[in-house]
């Protein structure tokens, strides 16, 4: 299961990657700027891992209780597991797959005046945690709602009581 799950990121990384907003900077030559101060696209490609995340966790979470049923610790684990390491996967893919790191040598290479794009980035590193914590949170709602209870155990008597009829 954490092996599918781990698996994944590499999906989440390629949506964050086409779904994140991109940040344009500009050079006069000497120095790069933000060709729009006060944009926000910064804070919405975390935004935008935070959802993608959200959803791939939900779902890890759904298809997990579905295949396996009968449960148990290393099932769980190997869920929250797997959302982890699923969720490094697709910010490092995300991120050496995005525009270059180097910002500098990409303004010499485009010229001065040119807008281009910054790298992507994961500012927010708590972001990392929204996968599994989803798929914790499905599974254990699924579990709680759609496994059988046990049954109750019967209460001995105390002594000197006499039982119901």
């Amino acid at each position: 299961m954490a092996l599918g799950v781990t698996v994944a990121g590499v999906l989440l990384g390629l949506l964050w990657l086409w779904l994140a907003p991109k940040i344009p900077l500009v050079s006069n030559g000497k120095v790069v700027y933000f060709q729009n101060t006060e944009g926000e696209e910064a804070i919405g490609a975390d935004g935008t891992f935070v959802l993608l995340a959200l959803g791939f966790g939900v779902i890890s979470g759904a298809v997990v209780f579905l295949c396996a049923r009968s449960g148990g610790v290393a099932l769980v684990v190997a869920l929250a597991l797997g959302g982890v390491l699923a969720s490094v996967i697709a910010w490092r893919f995300g991120i050496a797959f995005g525009p270059d790191n180097d910002v500098a040598r990409h303004a010499r290479q485009v010229g001065k005046g040119v807008v281009f794009d910054a790298p992507l980035e994961l500012r927010a590193k708590g972001a990392l945690l929204v996968w599994p914590l989803a798929a914790m949170a499905v599974h254990l709602a699924l579990t709680g709602f759609f496994t059988p209870r046990d049954p109750e155990p019967e209460q001995p008597l105390p002594a000197g009581a006499w039982p119901r009829s």
